[in-house]
């Protein structure tokens, strides 16, 4: 969805009005969603929030009103719907077939939570404008203002936040090993060390600056990278328009047990 979203002049971003509750619940099975209080037996009328299924169902819902749009003009995620187009003329056009479903099926929408003509914004937990896919802000803030970690859970969490952020982050098992090296040492105990603390501070530098991933065009050739080193295989996915290359996708894997003795040709196919 996110890559779907990526490339487009204008966005419109909507969120519904306690969506799960404007779907009516089938007579026979509200007595299952029935509740005790000092006044007496209740039950819902309409789907509440905490039922197992209750998410699958609204999403069946969005996809079925909004078939034949959903990937074209806009996407949606459960109560998020996103609109977009390349030109203003064709956003109002968008938004008002939208908005012509949202009233055909009396669907209602939380005006504190849209934001309408935009060029950027979140979406996802990424943010997405014309030029590309950018990383939220607010991981790498996490990762740039962590202080050094001292123990083996500020390890994991640290790599985690690394692993969150993968597709963004040239070879980011790469940058991670003397990470993986520290926690050697064991649960009670980590082996910091100097190469630790370069590789910290590197980390903190690379993220301040993370690339923004492009997004490609159909029909274009693409280009595939891969690097191998003694513990790693990594690869990225980029484009080249005008001759710059613009990275699309970051991967790296650590090898593990019988990788690490796979020929160069094999290791080279594993990170393909």
């Amino acid at each position: 969805l996110v890559d779907a979203t990526a490339g487009h002049e204008l966005l419109s971003f909507m969120d519904a009005y306690s969506g799960y509750n404007q779907i009516f619940m089938h007579p026979p099975d509200s007595e299952h969603t029935a509740f005790i209080t000092d006044k007496g037996l209740y039950c819902y009328n309409v789907m509440p929030f905490g039922l197992k299924n209750a998410g699958a169902t609204y999403q069946r819902l969005v996809n079925k009103i909004f078939a034949g749009y959903i990937g074209n003009i806009m996407e949606v995620y459960v109560d998020d719907m996103l609109v977009k187009s390349r030109t203003a003329e064709e956003h109002l056009q968008n938004l008002s077939i939208m908005f012509g479903i949202l009233k055909d099926y009396r669907m209602r929408l939380n005006p504190k939570k849209c934001a309408f003509g935009v060029s950027s914004r979140k979406f996802l937990g990424f943010m997405i404008s014309q030029r590309g896919i950018e990383a939220n802000p607010e991981k790498i803030k996490a990762i740039i203002d962590m202080e050094r970690p001292k123990t083996t859970k500020d390890i994991q969490s640290l790599t985690g936040r690394v692993a969150a952020l993968t597709r963004f982050v040239s070879k980011a098992t790469d940058k991670c090993v003397p990470f993986f090296k520290a926690l050697k040492g064991g649960k009670q105990h980590i082996i910091w060390t100097a190469e630790c603390d370069k590789a910290f501070q590197d980390l903190k530098n690379y993220m301040s600056k993370a690339p923004l991933l492009s997004k490609p065009l159909p029909g274009e050739i693409l280009y595939l990278y891969l690097s191998v080193s003694s513990t790693v295989v990594s690869s990225v996915l980029i484009r080249k328009p005008k001759k710059a290359e613009l990275p699309i996708f970051y991967v790296s894997k650590a090898l593990q047990s019988a990788e690490l003795r796979y020929p160069p040709l094999e290791q080279l196919a594993l990170a393909l």
